[in-house]
């Protein structure tokens, strides 16, 4: 099989402006989707590690609290 057999648009084998043309718009397409997908999880991965950085320093600052708080016990006779 030649590399012509699968393209019956090139014209007497010869690559036209508009062969060039069509496959870029095409390969555009392509990237823009990919691009679009590819937003989405990557807002998705930073929430999710935004909470774990925010509950992990709450977790450190609670825990940084009960270390330097005074301890009072009262007992009643």
């Amino acid at each position: 099989m030649s590399p012509d057999h699968d393209r019956p648009d090139l014209h007497g084998g010869r690559v036209t402006r508009e062969d060039i043309e069509a496959k870029f718009r095409e390969i555009k397409g392509e990237v823009e989707t990919t691009a679009e997908s590819a937003k989405g999880m990557a807002v998705a991965v930073g929430a999710a590690v935004a909470v774990v950085v925010v509950l992990g320093v709450f977790l450190l600052g609670k825990r940084r609290g009960r270390k330097r708080s005074t301890f009072i016990e009262v007992r009643r006779l």
